[in-house]
């Protein structure tokens, strides 16, 4: 009742257009509203309210702004602090990486099964006490590759990817040089591995991939691997002969040295038996 008085007025005005019943004899009745009410009159915005939107929009200039310089300033340290990481994974997730281990150092640390998992510690725990399936990925999930692989693939591309972001975190906390060549060629080998899940190509062999990744940062690597293997191989090869040939040597010295021993031995018991028959 004290809301019908509050709204007397609306009432007094939609009741006649309004108001149906369903029969004459029914004392039960509803409310339509109208289709096509009037609308409200136009209201000039009040100066407090002028002065008001004018501040919240500068905040948000503001806030966008510093956000754009902040980007700019993690770039620049990602590409001074951990190049090769930043060129693999993108300087947010290295960053997140980074933050949640600690310091580089201790992400360098890591094997790549805890840099799989890294930030999904509560979903570990709680998988090993319940007994249930353990995460396949932790912070890496924000990387581009994870949402471009298929639901099947998604646990192995995120393990092909811990693996080279471990390796790349290795070179960045302790190698002398700063390049994000080996971070490039390993991005690509990752961009081979999908495309390998989805229609079989074929992909570089990592001896190859590091070997052109050193030669474009001038670390004197480079080269053609095989050939490596093939030096290697030939040394190893000279080395085993060698080896071979001085126990030849040391066989035939030793050999030697047992036939003078027996023939010295064997004159001197016959220089004993002669003195025995003189004797007799």
């Amino acid at each position: 009742m004290s809301f019908f008085l509050q709204n007397r007025f609306f009432f007094d005005e939609t009741f006649p257009k309004n108001l149906t019943f369903l029969s004459p004899l029914s004392s039960f009745s509803f409310f339509t509203p109208n289709p096509h009410p009037t609308p409200h009159p136009p209201q000039d915005i009040s100066p407090i309210d002028l002065v008001n939107i004018d501040a919240f929009a500068r905040r948000v200039i503001a806030l966008a702004e510093y956000r754009a310089a902040l980007g700019t300033y993690l770039r620049e340290k990602m590409h001074a602090v951990a190049p090769n990481l930043s060129a693999l994974i993108g300087e947010t997730v290295g960053a997140r990486l980074i933050s949640h281990a600690g310091s580089l150092v201790n992400l360098a640390k890591y094997p790549a099964s805890t840099v799989q998992i890294l930030g999904a510690e509560k979903a570990l725990f709680r998988a090993l006490k319940t007994k249930g399936n353990t995460p396949k990925y932790g912070l890496i999930f924000h990387s581009s590759f994870i949402g471009r692989a298929k639901a099947k693939n998604k646990g192995r591309i995120s393990r092909y990817l811990a693996n080279k972001a471990s390796i790349a975190s290795r070179i960045d906390c302790f190698s002398d040089v700063v390049t994000d060549a080996f971070g490039e060629r390993m991005r690509e080998q990752v961009e081979e591995r999908l495309r390998f899940y989805d229609d079989g190509a074929a992909t570089t062999k990592n001896s190859t991939a590091m070997g052109e990744a050193a030669k474009k940062a001038g670390l004197g690597g480079g080269g053609d691997a095989s050939e490596k293997k093939k030096s290697k191989k030939d040394k190893k090869d000279k080395k085993d002969k060698k080896e071979k040939k001085e126990e030849t040597e040391e066989k035939k010295e030793k050999s030697s040295k047992k036939e003078k021993k027996r023939k010295s031995g064997g004159e001197e018991e016959e220089k004993s038996e002669k003195k025995k028959k003189k004797d007799k």
